[in-house]
């Protein structure tokens, strides 16, 4: 489930999620299939968590045979698949990032991220963006813009400046000597598909640079391909001092990371955690990244994600639907309706077979597998026209 998706439980049965009118008992590659055998694209990849697609034989050999030889053992001991996510992690992180932290989510390495930031640097002050979202627990949840996540959990800490994403000189007059770390998302994700300009990441590089800031690019959601490069923060031509990403790394099963330059490592002090680098889980991330890599799922993601924004856009124009924008990049692209999203979002599921997801209240987000080939690009467009229409 994604941050739209969180809520309280009201029955005291201890549900912290909504749930959807259908129930999901199986997955096979790019679709899921529900209790009744009917198959539904997956448009959103359980929120990006299915880079590869569902059950994967490659992963699912993986974890078999993991399971088999050593479910658990504490990080203090090496064990072969993770010295392998070490690697497989440091050699295609951007630049000098490859000190790798494992951990269990996204919001765990964005913590990572910023403890270390604050160690190494001896600072404090940390700049965000309006828009931003990093998580829920309370570090992360610091560096998280929209007040409806934050509501409720007051007092959290605090020592966070957020200025408007994509201006340069609010950021430039923003970061100073006492900043420890700016967060970035090259496009934001839940604050609606918003990509970050090239000028505006190079801004964000060359000040905290100047100023002995750590920039730390949020890659949790666009990480790993789904952007048509490997990391997205790489189509400005910068090299961060921290990536964090997560949620497809390992085809859903829970592992996050934080890939880091040496003197941000340094910080790293007594942080850790008791499931860091699970063995089964890191099998996994390893036969999802092999995957990526030897499948270049990157440029395919680019270059059927191009393919899907042009035939929205035509589409938009030709069926003069009620669609205000098409925006993003690769596979990870944000339809921005008239109407609710929500509404858009059920009558797809209900009426054509196709899961995707909301970003706010009027953004159809798509984050499908790596996997889609044109056709399946075209059945989006097609269902997504019927509905609107």
């Amino acid at each position: 489930m994604g941050a739209d998706e969180a809520t309280a439980g009201e029955d005291g049965e201890g549900f912290v999620f909504s749930e959807k009118p259908l129930e999901i008992v199986g997955g096979d590659g790019v679709h899921l299939h529900d209790a009744d055998g009917t198959a539904y694209l997956d448009a959103g990849a359980a929120y990006a968590c299915a880079p590869i697609g569902h059950c994967h034989p490659a992963v699912v050999e993986a974890v078999q045979t993991q399971a088999e030889e050593l479910l658990y053992v504490q990080a203090s001991y090496p064990t072969p698949t993770r010295t392998e996510t070490y690697a497989r992690l440091g050699a295609l992180a951007p630049g000098d990032c490859s000190k790798v932290w494992l951990c269990n989510s996204g919001t765990e390495a964005v913590e990572a991220a910023l403890k270390f930031a604050r160690s190494a640097t001896g600072r404090t002050k940390v700049i965000a963006a309006k828009g931003a979202f990093h998580g829920r627990t309370m570090g992360a949840l610091s560096l998280t813009w929209k007040p409806k996540y934050r509501a409720g959990f007051d007092p959290i800490p605090r020592g966070v400046q957020f200025v408007p994403y994509g201006d340069e000189a609010a950021l430039a007059d923003a970061v100073d000597d006492d900043t420890a770390a700016v967060f970035l998302e090259p496009i934001q994700g839940e604050g609606g598909i918003h990509p970050a300009s090239d000028d505006y990441l190079q801004t964000a590089r060359e000040v905290t640079a100047e100023r002995g800031a750590a920039l730390v690019c949020d890659e949790i959601q666009t990480g790993l391909g789904r952007t048509g490069d490997l990391w997205a923060c790489e189509h400005a031509g910068i090299v961060p001092d921290a990536v964090t990403t997560a949620k497809g790394v390992a085809s859903g099963l829970p592992l996050g990371a934080t890939l880091c330059a040496d003197w941000l490592a340094e910080g790293a002090g007594d942080h850790g955690s008791t499931f860091s680098g699970n063995p089964l889980v890191c099998a996994a991330a390893d036969a999802t990244v092999d995957t990526i890599v030897e499948e270049s799922l990157a440029s395919h993601a680019a270059d059927v994600g191009a393919y899907l924004r042009e035939r929205l856009t035509t589409a938009a124009e030709t069926h003069d639907l009620p669609i205000r924008e098409v925006r993003g990049r690769g596979l990870m692209l944000g339809v921005q309706v008239r109407r609710g999203a929500n509404r858009t979002l059920k009558q797809l599921a209900l009426s054509e077979r196709v899961l995707a997801l909301p970003a706010g209240r009027t953004v159809v987000r798509l984050l499908p597998p790596l996997t889609i080939e044109r056709h399946h690009a075209d059945r989006i467009v097609d269902a997504l026209v019927e509905v609107l229409s």
